[in-house]
């Protein structure tokens, strides 16, 4: 079983409930969702151009997923990210927008913020002891000669390449797309988070999300939100 430490929404939050109507799957439940036409595109084009990202989940990756280390404990691992999610606030952005990265569409900061990478960076590394080392063959998948000398030197110490200095926010929402279909995927996606987009957003929570076996979909094991209960209720 592999983990991973993404920020999501709560499960009753309103970005969280528009994500999976688009990408077709709750990553809180594992419940599939009929696909459905939105502005130009077909159900069946929804469908078809989410396939990749609906079995992640809808999520901001901050730390990668991973198999536990030699000695450690799912159990362990948990308590660490509600104890941690405790300690921490939350980050406000302005607003999201859509954005593309490597070819997929996906919702992101519209400015960078120091604040949101420190708090990615912070988790990389409070969270590394969980982490057991990358195989070759692991490392021989991401392509090292594609990346960067700094995104090697991550994916060999960290685990993956786009932390840090390389971190980028992202909440990925398609496939990759030519530049023929881009349009169409983009209007649609501004149409139907239209309301998220106009508003500030927070990174409020943590989510520890589980593979259960290589290519299964990824479902939520625990969702953490940031701060003392205490502190949040008199918020």
């Amino acid at each position: 079983m592999r983990y991973a430490i993404y920020y999501t929404p709560a499960p009753d939050d309103a970005l969280a409930c528009t994500a999976a109507s688009w990408l077709g799957r709750d990553p809180f439940t594992g419940a599939m969702k009929p696909a459905v036409a939105v502005g130009t595109l077909t159900a069946a084009e929804v469908a078809f151009h989410t396939a990749s990202a609906r079995r992640y989940g809808f999520h901001a990756t901050l730390k990668a997923p991973f198999w536990l280390a030699e000695g450690e404990s799912e159990d362990r691992l948990c308590q660490a990210l509600a104890t941690y999610a405790e300690s921490v606030s939350a980050v406000v952005l302005p607003r999201l927008v859509v954005g593309q990265i490597d070819g997929f569409l996906a919702l992101v900061s519209e400015a960078p913020s120091p604040e949101l990478h420190q708090f990615a960076g912070d988790i990389v590394a409070a969270f590394d002891r969980f982490r057991a080392p990358l195989s070759e063959q692991e490392i021989a998948r991401r392509n090292p000669d594609t990346l960067s000398p700094a995104e090697v030197r991550n994916l060999c110490q960290w685990g993956y390449p786009h932390v840090f200095d390389s971190f980028r926010f992202h909440m990925t929402l398609t496939g990759r797309l030519t530049a023929e279909q881009s349009p169409r995927l983009r209007g649609a996606i501004a149409e139907i988070f239209a309301q998220a987009l106009a508003e500030p957003f927070s990174v409020d929570g943590l989510a520890l999300f589980v593979e259960p076996e290589p290519g299964a979909p990824f479902t939520v094991h625990s969702y953490h939100a940031l701060g003392r209960s205490s502190d949040r209720k008199i918020a």
